[in-house]
């Protein structure tokens, strides 16, 4: 079993995720109402535009939040890991979902059903409480995101994302390098940095030819993670 009641999933540093944010109660009893469901990689969790009356717990593994513009843009928008909360927005308030969730890797999954989530928050005020520290968590994270995105060259952002992503999800080789473990696209990587497919594959492309990074059609491994640093920080981004 993958999800505990009486302590915390864990994070990667710098957030602090809703399951870690309950004390043993909740989750005692979010558990008990709740039940744990497995997913293969590469299927929906949620789908944008669906209708449904529960929300989710992620207990391990890595899911892609996307969305679908009107005229078919798909832009993703975070990755979400151990912990975190998923389907809030439409499982409370009865609307439709607003973005697609796909597990990049086998994962499961807490699914409770709203009126149960209700009750629960009720009764235990840390889970409302920790409900308004993520909603207040993400909105800073899309403001900085947004911020950046005007004041940060591409490159420094990309530079930063993987770093995070090769200390959170990552396998070290006996070379030194890091494989970063998510079978993520360059299209992801432009989304999740504010970017186009063209700037990424371009930088990429540079970073390759380096040696600092190695990339295969949806992984990326870095190799030289000293290197990114410096980009991340302002520096020279190669050539």
């Amino acid at each position: 079993m993958h999800f505990q009641d009486d302590g915390p999933l864990g994070h990667g540093p710098g957030r602090t995720p809703f399951w870690d944010l309950l004390d043993p109660a909740a989750r005692q009893v979010l558990r008990a109402g709740g039940q744990v469901t497995a997913y293969a990689a590469r299927e929906d969790l949620l789908r944008q535009n669906d209708f449904g009356d529960h929300l989710l717990v992620l207990g391990c593994g890595c899911i892609k939040v996307t969305t679908v513009s009107a005229v078919g843009y798909q832009a993703v928008l975070a990755l979400r890991g151990p912990g975190d909360l998923l389907g809030e927005q439409g499982g409370l308030d009865g609307g439709p979902r607003s973005a697609t969730l796909t597990a990049l890797v086998p994962v499961r999954a807490l699914l409770i059903p709203a009126a149960i989530f209700r009750a629960a928050a009720r009764d235990h005020p840390v889970i409302t409480g920790a409900v308004h520290h993520v909603l207040s968590t993400r909105l800073r994270d899309a403001d900085r995101q947004r911020t950046s995105a005007g004041a940060d060259p591409l490159a420094a952002r990309l530079a930063g994302l993987l770093l995070d992503l090769a200390a959170s999800h990552g396998r070290r080789h006996a070379s030194g390098a890091v494989e970063i473990s998510l079978p993520l696209s360059q299209d992801d990587f432009a989304g999740l940095v504010l970017g186009s497919r063209r700037s990424v594959s371009r930088v990429l492309e540079q970073w390759r030819a380096e040696g600092w990074v190695i990339t295969a059609r949806t992984h990326v491994t870095v190799g030289n993670t000293d290197a990114l640093k410096r980009v991340r920080e302002g520096g020279p981004t190669g050539g």
